[in-house]
């Protein structure tokens, strides 16, 4: 099953990255840039070699995806638990298997990608390597303090003593301050230097994807409505912290008057379960700091699933049949939620019209054509 709902999230949404991802892709420290730098310039050397070939771009950002995947199947072929599948291939099937694939090239994918290697870091005993990895991921892209910065921090509390955690987490945290507060996003003039390289590269650069390191906040603010992606990703903010409520309370480990816990361990359960609901409902906070809802929205469902697959991977209990009926009607209601995707794309329909126009546009090499816009 895992197989074949991968296969339907790859139809359903599969795409060459875009401009605006391989635009982003050229960004990096050497050119003047202070922000969203790591993964530009990791591969600066390899981009200037290629005079900015958006093939470098694409590679790298097929490699992410692939590796994703990886630790998806690694993850499902190691877990003993059944509530563990029905949840990964839950989530390819549902509009977020598609979504996954379509913004392919997006540093959301960097990000939860070090976040698994910050996660299995802190699994081996291995904190200090854990937050090294994690203030990376500030340099990754600044939105990891509202992704998967909340996740890892969930997941050292539970790990760590409370001291220790907090000591992981300061670097990330001190970081991601001075990235957003203290640090211009760029040197003056670098937009336009790193224009001027990109209008002779053989993709079409994005001028608006680079003016997003002139702009302020307050700038950005003034070209969209906060409040209407506030009110645009309500409904997936309420299903995902109601779901996660009453998942928690029908946890019968919680919820048994009888379990024999002391009053310490109960407000530790509490602490969890707050830091967990912080890490759920922490992408909505994401309208403060972009126009892009429908992401956002993915993002919620997504962190979601990951703090649930974590719960249990923790308790090491399948889920009890309400909690069952609890997550498969989410599902259900998640699949009415649009998730509408970049560039004009839609979600190709499960019907033979569209399946036989993808595998044409595949066998003649039409799928695989650098994208325009």
């Amino acid at each position: 099953m895992f197989v074949l709902a991968v296969a339907v999230a790859a139809y359903t949404g599969f795409r060459l990255p875009n401009d605006w991802t391989a635009t982003l892709d050229a960004v990096s420290i050497t050119e003047g840039f202070h922000r969203r730098i790591l993964v530009g310039t990791l591969l600066h050397p390899l981009a200037v070699a290629t005079h900015d070939n958006y093939w470098v771009f694409a590679v790298k950002s097929y490699l992410v995806l692939a590796a994703l995947l990886a630790v998806a199947t690694v993850a499902l072929i190691r877990t003993k638990l059944v509530s563990h599948r029905l949840l990964l291939i839950g989530w390819l099937l549902l509009p977020t298997g598609g979504y996954f694939f379509h913004e392919v090239g997006y540093y959301d994918q960097v990000l939860y990608l070090v976040l698994f290697a910050g996660v299995l870091a802190l699994d081996r005993s291995r904190p200090i390597v854990a937050s090294v990895l994690m203030t990376l991921s500030v340099l990754v892209h600044e939105i990891t303090v509202l992704t998967a910065l909340p996740i890892f921090a969930m997941v050292a509390v539970r790990r760590l003593p409370f001291g220790r955690a907090v000591l992981v987490l300061v670097a990330p945290m001190v970081l991601s301050g001075i990235v957003l507060v203290a640090v211009h996003p760029s040197a003056p003039g670098s937009t336009a230097r790193l224009g001027a390289v990109l209008a002779h590269a053989n993709f079409p650069y994005r001028a608006d994807a680079l003016a997003l390191f002139d702009r302020t906040q307050d700038r950005s603010w003034q070209l969209y409505n906060v409040g209407d992606v506030l009110i645009y990703l309500a409904p997936s903010a309420i299903l995902m912290i109601l779901a996660f409520a009453l998942l928690h309370l029908t946890d019968a480990g919680l919820t048994d008057p009888a379990n024999g816990r002391t009053d310490n361990a109960k407000l530790v359960s509490v602490l969890h379960a707050l830091v967990a609901a912080v890490a759920v409902t922490s992408p909505l906070l994401l309208a403060f700091a972009g126009w892009d809802q429908d992401r956002w929205g993915f993002l919620l469902v997504t962190n979601f699933a990951i703090v649930l697959w974590l719960h249990l991977r923790e308790r090491q209990r399948e889920l009890g049949m309400t909690q069952v009926v609890i997550l498969v009607a989410t599902m259900l209601i998640v699949t009415h939620i649009p998730m509408g995707y970049f560039d004009g794309f839609a979600p190709r329909p499960l019907q033979w019209p569209a399946m036989q126009a993808f595998l044409g546009d595949l066998v003649h090499g039409k799928a695989f054509t650098i994208p325009l816009r």
